[in-house]
């Protein structure tokens, strides 16, 4: 499993971030990824670079609430801070436009 989410972010850089992330996605019922943190950071990252920043944000905390890795937990916790702040604008814009 760990090698096919290699290929999901190998597919991501290739073939752009919605055929990665459908591959990630498919790994997310596999029981011995369950609590591997790379895959949601991974999804993350996906979700990122395809605007959906709210759905970024969850994943990276999810990944953050998953490493044992203190460095990696506090860029995972700088990423989803960045996924909210630009998911707020796009929130108040969508608000915004239904005037």
């Amino acid at each position: 499993p760990v090698v096919e989410l290699n290929r999901a972010v190998a597919v991501g850089m290739a073939d752009g971030p919605a055929a990665g992330l459908a591959l990630a996605d498919a790994l997310m019922r596999e029981p011995s990824l369950k609590n591997y943190h790379l895959l949601p950071s991974v999804r993350g990252d996906l979700f990122a670079k395809l605007g959906r920043h709210e759905e970024a944000r969850a994943e990276f905390e999810r990944a953050a609430g998953l490493t044992r890795n203190e460095r990696e937990k506090a860029l995972l916790i700088e990423r989803a801070q960045a996924s909210r702040a630009k998911a707020e604008p796009d929130a108040a814009n969508a608000s915004g436009s239904r005037r």
